[in-house]
Order: C-alpha cells, then sequence, then structure tokens
C-alpha cells in the first residue's frame, strides 16, 4: 500500500471517529435537554403521586412529549469563550458585562469564578450575574431559565431544580435561574430555554404553553392535570 493511500485511510478513520464522537456527543445533550422537558411538563401532576410508586425512579416515563410541551427543536450554536475569563481578577478587569450573541448564552467569556454555592435554584434577587452562570455552562451545567414576567407561581420549578439535579444525564450539574430581561428578551411566547456547553458548542432549546388532554397549561399556573 502506497504512503498516499494510507494517508487517506489514515484519515477516513480518523473523520469517522470524529463524526461518532459528534454523534454520541449530540446524544449526551439531547438527553439532558429532555430530561429536563420531561421533569418540567410532569412533576406538577406526577410528582405527588410517584413518590411513593417505584417507578417514579423511571423518570424518563414521566411527563408527556416534546409535542405536547410545545419546546422547539434544540438550537446548535457555535464554540467559542472556552477558558476566556474577563472581568476582576484578569487582564480585561473593567470588562463587568458581555455581550453575548445569543439569547440566553451557551457559550462565550466569562467571570474567573463560577456559581459554587450549591445552590440549584435562583429568583432574580439572589441569582449570580450572568458572566458568572456562563462559567458553570462551561464546566457541562445545564440551566432552565424562566421569564419571571411571565412565571409567578415558582413552586414547580423549585421542584424541578431539584429534581433535575439528580438525573444522571445532568450529574448533579442543573440549575433554574429566571432570566435577566435586561440581557434580552425570550422569544414571543417561550417564556422557559435551556442553555447547555458542551465540547462541540452550545445549544438551546425553548418551551411555550403545555397541552396536556383537552387542558391548557398556561405559562402563569405549571399544575399540570393528569
Amino acid at each position: 500500500m502506497s504512503n498516499k493511500r494510507a494517508s487517506q485511510d489514515r484519515k477516513a478513520r480518523l473523520a469517522e471517529i470524529q463524526k461518532q464522537q459528534k454523534a454520541k456527543e449530540r446524544r449526551v445533550v439531547g438527553g439532558i435537554i429532555i430530561g429536563c422537558v420531561v421533569l418540567l411538563v410532569a412533576l406538577g401532576g406526577v410528582v405527588a403521586f410517584a413518590i411513593h410508586d417505584a417507578r417514579a425512579k423511571q423518570l424518563p416515563n414521566l411527563g408527556v412529549s416534546l409535542a405536547s410541551a410545545s419546546c422547539g427543536k434544540i438550537i446548535d450554536d457555535g464554540q467559542g469563550g472556552s477558558q476566556d475569563h474577563v472581568g476582576p481578577g484578569t487582564s480585561t478587569p473593567d470588562e463587568t458585562s458581555v455581550k453575548y450573541d445569543t439569547v440566553p448564552p451557551s457559550h462565550g467569556p466569562h467571570f474567573v469564578q463560577p456559581d459554587v454555592s450549591g445552590r440549584d435554584f435562583y429568583t432574580a434577587s439572589d441569582r449570580p450575574v450572568l458572566e458568572t452562570l456562563v462559567h458553570n455552562l462551561e464546566h457541562g451545567y445545564t440551566i432552565l431559565w424562566y421569564d419571571g414576567t411571565k412565571v409567578k407561581d415558582t413552586a414547580l420549578l423549585k421542584d424541578v431544580a431539584e429534581q433535575g439535579d439528580k438525573l444522571a444525564q445532568s450529574n448533579g450539574k442543573f440549575k433554574v435561574v429566571e432570566w435577566d430581561q435586561s440581557r434580552g428578551q425570550l422569544p414571543q411566547g417561550t417564556p422557559y430555554a435551556m442553555s447547555h456547553w458542551a465540547s462541540d458548542g452550545g445549544h438551546r432549546q425553548f418551551c411555550g404553553v403545555q397541552r396536556i388532554g383537552a387542558k391548557i397549561v398556561h405559562e402563569r399556573r405549571l399544575v399540570l392535570d393528569f
């Protein structure tokens, strides 16, 4: 076999390995986000029953389909900002507000220190700054952002935060955070957004009103009837 043919074969094998790795990463991202969507649409009506049921451990069996949850497709964003630290303690200490290229951000420059409080739920009154949370995203976190002007009852979201953090897919790296409207508006009719930063780039998904059977569950009332 000529050196040229051998080189072509190596390149082909490398390309196939990279393709398989990207496909695996995509499945992982999809699993994380879908698991979180299932929790979002399921917890209101199921957890009280399922907590006494052995099947409660089978979280993927809870909830409704993505279509019923009015969730859009997963959006694949670009890559960038890894290890790109700004703000206090960096060479650009005065850069304290990053203009991200997506809303919400799924990647990009961020502060040196991520949120290490151990908390998994925040409102506008106590959330860390966005640049801090983007650092959490870089470390593999998934964040469910909610529009506090639309979602007033946060009891369910606190349950989502607690249960989402226990999902095998999220590996203890899941937070629910009220979105800062000053950093951009979430799309009309989608008061929930999820973002995840994977090795192949950022990923986002938006969700809106849920239809459960004949009932409409609006943004302001996430108590589901099954």
